[in-house]
């Protein structure tokens, strides 16, 4: 994965120099504020991170209501929210120059939220609603979210990141780098699904004792 750019609404922070074909050139000023608002929202970062508050907080209002769409959600939020991390630390962070409001927004959006919803999960669960047959449902909303990114692209001719910049890859390269990230999250979503069944298993012997 190349380098990735955010616009001065901030997911990223500042990322010099700018790419051709990535997000970053709106106009300053009002005249580029619905274009940055556009870009802001279109990072998968910010995606995650909705996705995540939407599947606790409806957790949070109704815990003992058990249904496919939640816990869909909640695997989602938790893949998609690790997938940031990982792709962000490892892979975005090091070009990265983080300025002004991002210095609150960056570690927010990429350790603290992952790490606390990974924990809360760990702890609270809840148990059992990470499954085999659910681990497709995991993929739904990241293809909505490649959906939307690729077919914005096509109009804008700007991308969030290098590795999905059409610009300057072509899509065969872009197809190929997504389906990796695709394969990715279906690796932590298994990782999660063997996690809760063991957390299961020892729930279980610790409540029979």
């Amino acid at each position: 994965m190349a380098t990735a750019v955010c616009s001065a609404a901030g997911a990223y922070g500042a990322l010099l120099p700018l790419e051709p074909g990535l997000y970053g050139g709106a106009p300053a000023g009002v005249a580029g504020a619905l274009p940055r608002l556009f870009d802001t929202f279109s990072y998968f970062t910010i995606w995650s991170n909705v996705v995540v508050a939407v599947s606790l907080t409806l957790l949070a209002r109704d815990p003992g209501r058990d249904t496919v769409v939640r816990r869909a959600l909640r695997l989602d939020g938790l893949m998609m929210i690790l997938v940031t991390m990982l792709v962000y630390q490892l892979v975005l962070a090091p070009d990265v120059d983080v300025q002004g409001w991002s210095l609150l927004t960056d570690p927010w959006l990429h350790l603290v939220t992952p790490v606390v919803t990974l924990v809360v999960w760990l702890v609270w669960g809840p148990r059992g609603w990470v499954t085999v047959r659910l681990l497709p449902a995991a993929l739904v909303v990241p293809l909505l979210w490649i959906t939307w990114m690729l077919a914005r692209g096509a109009v804008t001719e700007t991308y969030p990141y290098g590795f999905v910049n059409v610009v300057q890859l072509g899509y065969a390269a872009v197809l190929r780098n997504v389906v990796a990230v695709l394969a990715v999250g279906l690796v932590i979503a298994t990782v999660l699904w063997g996690v809760d069944v063991l957390r299961g298993r020892a729930g279980r012997r610790h409540e029979a004792a």
